[in-house]
């Protein structure tokens, strides 16, 4: 596997576990889900799932870095620092759209000005 596509596939893979943590914040449904469907019983369960998919981001963000992959390009700017930061709190799960939700705002408003 060459270079640029050891890159293509950590990035694609970076971007689905991000997709997958995402999931977990909006309380979607998740392979975990289907891996574990009694557990969804369980009133730690959401936890857990977001527990399990942040670290699964981290492993690949690891590997990635390990690799000499450039990750961060797939996140924003606070994003990228929670991840560097590897602690997943209520902040993280409270501020992970932030950046997205200002720059929609931003875009929305530049629109409605034309």
């Amino acid at each position: 596997m060459s270079n640029k596509d050891l890159n293509l596939f950590f990035i694609e893979k970076i971007k689905e576990a991000k997709n997958q943590f995402e999931r977990t914040i909006d309380c979607k449904h998740t392979e975990f889900d289907t891996l574990y469907p009694y557990m969804s019983e369980q009133p730690q369960f959401f936890w857990y799932k977001r527990y399990v998919a942040w670290q699964e981001l981290l492993t690949i963000v690891k590997l990635s870095e390990e690799l000499e992959v450039t990750w961060d390009s797939v996140f924003s700017k606070k994003q990228m620092i929670y991840v560097q930061d590897k602690v997943l709190d209520a902040k993280v799960l409270d501020d992970w759209y932030e950046d997205q939700e200002l720059e929609n705002k931003e875009e929305n408003s530049s629109i409605n000005e034309h």
